[in-house]
C-alpha cells in the first residue's frame, strides 16, 4: 500500500509515498481501506518538527473510508461489517485509567493523536481499534467525512464543555476560514448563541455569514476590539474561541467582557503572548486552555451531524500524490475550510 511518510523534519521535500505492507488488526482493531484523509496545521508543525516524534512516521489525523476486516473481537458484531462507511475520532487514550473512565479521555496520561504520536491516517489502509470507529453521516460525502472529525471535535469540547455555551451568549470566532473556526460559528449558533468572526476577505466574510455569524469583522483594515464593542454596545463578548495564537491575543484580552472567557486551542501564528494580569483579574475573565476532545464529545457531535444540524466545509481536494502542493496550499490560508487528500 501507499503511505505519506516522513523519515525527517523540514519542508515539504521530506513528504516521502512509501510502499509498506497492509497491516494486519489485532483483535481489538478494524482495518479500513482509507477513502480520504484530511489535513490539519498539526500536519504542517509536525512535518517542521515538534519534540517526542519518532520517526518515520505516517502523515495524518483525520480519515474515512470502508471497513475491510476486523479483530476478532469485532468480527460478526453489529455496526463492524465489511463494506461499512465509517470515519475514525482522532484521539487515542488507555481506556481504564480514572480519567479516562470518568470521561475525560483528553485528560488521560497515555492520551495520544494519530499523525504525531503514532502512524496516522494518510495511507490506503491503517488499522484502528474499534472503539474509535463511527458511521459515516449518509449525507456527506467522503471528503466531508474526512473534514470532520479533528476540528470539529475541537471546537466543540471547547464550546460546549470548556465554556459551557448558554442561549443568547454572544461568541467571538477568530479565523471563520480554518476547521476549527467554521467548526465554531456552526455550534455557536446551534447552541442559540449569536457570533461574530474574522475573515480576510469579503469572500471569506460571506462564506462566515452563511454558516450563521451575524457580523464578520474583515481584520486587515478594520480593528477587532473596536468591532466588538461596537457590535455588543460596550460590553465585549461572553466568549472569545482563540486559535491563532501572538497575532490576535491582544484583540481577544481587548474584546472579551467582565466575567469572560477566552478558550484557546491553538498558536498559529506563534505561542508567545503578554497578558496584563491586572486587567485580567480585575475584570473577573477567565483564559482557559484545551485540546481535543473525548468520545462522548465525539458521539454528540455526529449525532447532530447525522441530523443535517452540523457539517464539514472542504475547501479543496488533492490527489494523495500531490501531498507537497497540498501542504503549501494550507499554509498559504487561501481557502475557506478544510484541504483533503483523496486516495
Amino acid at each position: 500500500m501507499k503511505a505519506i511518510r516522513i523519515h525527517e523534519h523540514g519542508g515539504t521535500d521530506k513528504l516521502q509515498i512509501d510502499d509498506l505492507p497492509i497491516p494486519e488488526p489485532a483483535a481489538d482493531e478494524v482495518l479500513i481501506r482509507v477513502k480520504n484523509a484530511a489535513l490539519n496545521h498539526l500536519d504542517l508543525w509536525v512535518r517542521q518538527g515538534l519534540p517526542g516524534i519518532d520517526l518515520p512516521l505516517i502523515m495524518g489525523s483525520d480519515g474515512a473510508g470502508i471497513i475491510e476486516r476486523c479483530g476478532e473481537l469485532f468480527r460478526d458484531k453489529p455496526g463492524f461489517e465489511p463494506g461499512r462507511e465509517v470515519l475514525v475520532a482522532p484521539i487515542r487514550s488507555c481506556g481504564t485509567c480514572f480519567e479516562c473512565v470518568s470521561g475525560n479521555d483528553n485528560l488521560c496520561d497515555y492520551f495520544q493523536i494519530p499523525g504525531e504520536h503514532l502512524d496516522g491516517a494518510q495511507a490506503e489502509f491503517i488499522t484502528v481499534p474499534g472503539r474509535y470507529i463511527f458511521p459515516k453521516p449518509q449525507h456527506f460525502s467522503w471528503p466531508e467525512a474526512a473534514a470532520f472529525p479533528l476540528a470539529t471535535l475541537t471546537a466543540w469540547h471547547m464550546l460546549r464543555r470548556k465554556v459551557q455555551l448558554q442561549p443568547e451568549m454572544t461568541v467571538l470566532v477568530m479565523g471563520a476560514s480554518s476547521g476549527v473556526g467554521s467548526a465554531a460559528i456552526q455550534i455557536a449558533r446551534h447552541s442559540g448563541c449569536r457570533v461574530i468572526t474574522t475573515a480576510g476577505s469579503e469572500t471569506k466574510a460571506q462564506m462566515a455569514l452563511e454558516l450563521g455569524a451575524e457580523k464578520v469583522i474583515l481584520y486587515k483594515s478594520e480593528s477587532i476590539s473596536a468591532e466588538v464593542k461596537e457590535w455588543t454596545r460596550g460590553r465585549g463578548v461572553d466568549v472569545v474561541v482563540e486559535h491563532t495564537g501572538a497575532a490576535t491575543w491582544p484583540e481577544a484580552l481587548r474584546s472579551v467582557k467582565k466575567n469572560g472567557s477566552i478558550v484557546t486551542c491553538g498558536a498559529t501564528t506563534g505561542p508567545r503572548i503578554q497578558i496584563d494580569l491586572r486587567a485580567l483579574f480585575i475584570k473577573h475573565q477567565r483564559v482557559i486552555g484545551s485540546t481535543m476532545g473525548t468520545l462522548q464529545d465525539f458521539h454528540e457531535m455526529i449525532a447532530l451531524a447525522g441530523q443535517g444540524r452540523l457539517k464539514a466545509i472542504v475547501d479543496r481536494v488533492f490527489h494523495f500524490t500531490e501531498i507537497a502542493a497540498a501542504h503549501e496550499y494550507l499554509a498559504s490560508g487561501i481557502g475557506f475550510g478544510k484541504v483533503v487528500l483523496e486516495f
